[in-house]
C-alpha cells in the first residue's frame, strides 16, 4: 500500500495530529519501502494483521450484511463481533452467531461473539471492576460506546497487540477490506507503542434524483470536526482544521494505548477519543502516564479510496451523534470558555436547548486497562451463555493475562 506522505501535524501537548492523507495505491507492489516514502510492503501489513483483533458492534443487520462484513476482513486478523440485537420474537444473535460460526467453518479462523445484554457479561464486567458499565436492570448499558468498550476488554484476553473497529453495517465488502489494510498500514508506519490511526471516508453516496450523488463529508461529522478544531485553535492561536475524522467510527489503535484510554458511553465514544487524548497527554493536566508522554500519542488520518455505503438512519439518529459530541466537549476540563460559549450558541440555534440550559453529561467509563481481566475471564465463561468462541487460538494462555494492565 502507498499513502500520501504527512508534511504537517499539530501538536498538543504530546499528541501529533497529522493531516489527511489519502490512499494512493491500494497495492503497491513488492517494494519494501522505507516509511518516509509512504509505501508499506505486503510483509509489513501481514506481521500487524496477524496481530490485529477487529471488533464490529453490530445491532440488528441483516445476515447477508453481516456476511460482507466477515467476508471483507483480512484472513489473519481476529474478528470479534458485539452484538446488542434483539432476542425476541426472533432470536436474532442465535442468527448472527450461526452466521459467524458457519463463515469460521468455511474460511478456517476463528472468532468470538458475545451479546451486549447477557447478564453473564454484566457480572464479568461488574467482578471485574467496572460496575458503571451496569444498568439499573443489572444488565450492560445499551449504546456504541459500551459496545466498543466490551470489544476493547474481549481484545484484551487474546493476547494480541493492536484493535480496530468496523461498522456493522457496511454494504461493501471491500471498503471493510480496505479500512484494516489501512489500519495496519497506519500503525507500521506510526512505528510507536500508543498510536492510533483514524479513517475519513472517500465519499458517502447518496440518492438524488435517480442517480448517485457522492458526497464527501458527513452531516454530524463537519459539526463535530469544526468545534475539535475550535478547541485547538483556541490553545494554539492559530486557525486550524487538522481534525477531520472525529466521528471516525472506522479506527485502530495499539491496545497499548486503548488500554489506557477513558471511553463515553453511546455515539459520544468517538469524538471523545480526542478528548481523552488531550487531557491525558495533552500538558493541560496533571499526566498520569509518563511514559506514554515521553514517547508522544501520533494519530494518523488517512482517506480511503472505497466509498463508504451504508443505511440511512434518519436525521434524528444523526442529531442525536452530533449532540452527543457537543455535549462531551462542552463539559471537558480542557474546553476554555470560547469554546461553550460557540457550543451553547449552536445548540441554542438548533433548537435543542433554551437559553440558559445546559448540555447533559454523557457516560465516562474508566479506562479497560483497569479491569482484572482474569476474572473477567473467568466470569465470562462460566455464566455468559452469549460468550462463544469459534476455532482454536483466539484466547490467551491464561497464565499471561495480568490482573490489571493499569
Amino acid at each position: 500500500m502507498r499513502l500520501e506522505q504527512s508534511h504537517r501535524t499539530e501538536r498538543f501537548g504530546a499528541v501529533r495530529i497529522h493531516e489527511l492523507q489519502r490512499v494512493i495505491q491500494l497495492d503497491s507492489g513488492d517494494a519494501p519501502g522505507t516509511g518516509s516514502d509512504g509505501v508499506v510492503s505486503h510483509a509489513a501489513i501481514r506481521a500487524i494483521e496477524r496481530e490485529l483483533v477487529v471488533v464490529i458492534p453490530c445491532m440488528n443487520e441483516t445476515r447477508r450484511v453481516i456476511e460482507g462484513v466477515l467476508s471483507g476482513i483480512p484472513h489473519d486478523c481476529l474478528i470479534v463481533l458485539v452484538s446488542n440485537s434483539a432476542r425476541q420474537p426472533v432470536d436474532r444473535y442465535e442468527i448472527e452467531m450461526q452466521t459467524v460460526e458457519q463463515f469460521c467453518r468455511a474460511a478456517e479462523r476463528p472468532a468470538i461473539t458475545v451479546h451486549q445484554r447477557d447478564p453473564g457479561l454484566a457480572a464479568a464486567m461488574k467482578a471485574a471492576g467496572m460496575p458503571e458499565l451496569i444498568d439499573d436492570d443489572g444488565l450492560v448499558r445499551s449504546g456504541k460506546g459500551e459496545a466498543m468498550l466490551i470489544g476493547m476488554a474481549v481484545a484484551a484476553l487474546t493476547g494480541r497487540k493492536y484493535l480496530g473497529y468496523i461498522d456493522a453495517d457496511n454494504y461493501v465488502p471491500g471498503s471493510v477490506h480496505e479500512y484494516v489494510k489501512v489500519y495496519a498500514a497506519g500503525l507500521h508506519l506510526a512505528a510507536n507503542p500508543y498510536a492510533m490511526v483514524r479513517i475519513s471516508w472517500h465519499s458517502k453516496p447518496k440518492l438524488r434524483d435517480g442517480r448517485l450523488f457522492f458526497n464527501r463529508r458527513g452531516r454530524s461529522s463537519e459539526i463535530t470536526n469544526s468545534f475539535l478544531n475550535r478547541l485547538i485553535a483556541e490553545y494554539s492561536g492559530f486557525g486550524t482544521e487538522v481534525i477531520a475524522t472525529g466521528n471516525a467510527g472506522e479506527h485502530a489503535l495499539s491496545l497499548e494505548l486503548g488500554l489506557r484510554m477513558r471511553l463515553a458511553g453511546g455515539f459520544a465514544v468517538e469524538p471523545f477519543e480526542y478528548l481523552d487524548l488531550f487531557e491525558q497527554f495533552g500538558g493541560v493536566l496533571d499526566a498520569a502516564h509518563p511514559e506514554v508522554m515521553a514517547t508522544s500519542v501520533p494519530v494518523l488520518q488517512i482517506e480511503t479510496r472505497n466509498p463508504h455505503f451504508h443505511d440511512n438512519k434518519g436525521e434524528e439518529h444523526v442529531q442525536g451523534m452530533r449532540m452527543q459530541a457537543l455535549n462531551v466537549l462542552y463539559h471537558s476540563p480542557i474546553s476554555l470558555p470560547a469554546v461553550r460559549e460557540a457550543i451553547l450558541e449552536f445548540m441554542v440555534a438548533q433548537g435543542v436547548l433554551a437559553p440558559g440550559q445546559e448540555p447533559p453529561h454523557e457516560r465516562i467509563y474508566p479506562p479497560v486497562g483497569s479491569l482484572a481481566l482474569d476474572l473477567l475471564r473467568d466470569v465470562l465463561e462460566a455464566e455468559a451463555g452469549g460468550f462463544r468462541v469459534f476455532g482454536t487460538g483466539a484466547l490467551a494462555a491464561r497464565a499471561s493475562l495480568p490482573h490489571s494492565v493499569l
